[in-house]
């Protein structure tokens, strides 16, 4: 009898690892302000990873595709039957998250006998001005964290900070246009992705990504070397990316940038 909650903390720990290993070759999710509101990107093989929840709300996730499927369907759901029963401005993405996303996400984590949901989840609330945008991360456990300016979803919390970080030392993206935050977003993208790889390819047990055996965080690649990582790992991959506009017109605020706008917008070293 004593030995049953230590095989269940056993149990939830290898989970943990055996979740872990899944991102670890996972495309990134970057989400963040601009002037004119807010702007999500991944990159993948033709799965989709960005989508429209509501109105003002979008999502990016990261994980197996059936899963984010699933958990897609059901916040569509609860989205629109908040927004029929209650009011449209009911339908907040703090909301969906603390009373649907995140307690069905660690129900199916702690329950050991069942699989878990092997997903990150990313979302993005526009609001009426820049500062009032809301992002909300939710990891494979349930656990959540709510963001303000930009947000990031990764295999490792350290992969995610560094994304942030990049973000946050430009202190012009939620003032700047389009074009300069797509630049940023793809800068913090690229960091992120290169940090995974970087992970992945060392034994594991060996101490990598933002923190090292000695305490400190080792030189971040520079911005020669981020974007060839970022041609090199985009050969086969699709850029995705997806804005949710304040001054859009109608109710739906939510518009997947298409690969043509896209293109003649990339940095010059970019292109093609």
């Amino acid at each position: 009898m004593y030995e049953e909650p230590y095989r269940w903390v056993e149990a939830i720990g290898n989970r943990r690892r055996y979740l872990d290993e899944q991102f670890r070759q996972g495309s990134p999710v970057i989400a963040l302000s601009y002037a004119d509101g807010l702007l999500l990107l991944t990159a993948g093989r033709g799965t989709p990873k960005l989508y429209e929840i509501y109105d003002r709300i979008g999502l990016g996730g990261m994980g197996h595709p059936a899963d984010l499927e699933k958990l897609r369907f059901g916040l569509l759901e609860m989205a629109h039957m908040e927004g029929f029963n209650r009011s449209p401005s009911d339908v907040t993405g703090a909301r969906l998250v603390k009373y649907g996303l995140a307690p069905l996400i660690k129900q199916a984590f702690e329950e050991i006998f069942k699989a878990p949901h092997i997903v990150k989840m990313l979302l993005a609330e526009l609001g009426p001005k820049a500062e009032r945008d809301t992002f909300l991360t939710v990891n494979y456990d349930g656990t959540f964290e709510e963001w303000s300016g930009c947000a990031a979803v990764a295999a490792t919390l350290d992969v995610q900070k560094a994304m942030v970080d990049v973000v946050t030392r430009s202190v012009s993206h939620m003032t700047a246009p389009f074009q300069e935050a797509l630049r940023i977003a793809l800068h913090a993208w690229s960091l992120g992705s290169f940090l995974q790889q970087k992970d992945h390819e060392t034994p594991e047990g060996t101490p990598t990504g933002a923190a090292q055996a000695d305490g400190h965080a080792p030189p971040l690649p520079d911005d020669l070397a981020l974007t060839a990582h970022l041609r090199e790992v985009l050969t086969g991959k699709t850029i995705e990316c997806a804005v949710l506009e304040r001054q859009a017109p109608g109710s739906s605020k939510y518009r997947t940038i298409k690969p043509d706008e896209l293109r003649d917008l990339l940095p010059d070293g970019l292109k093609g």
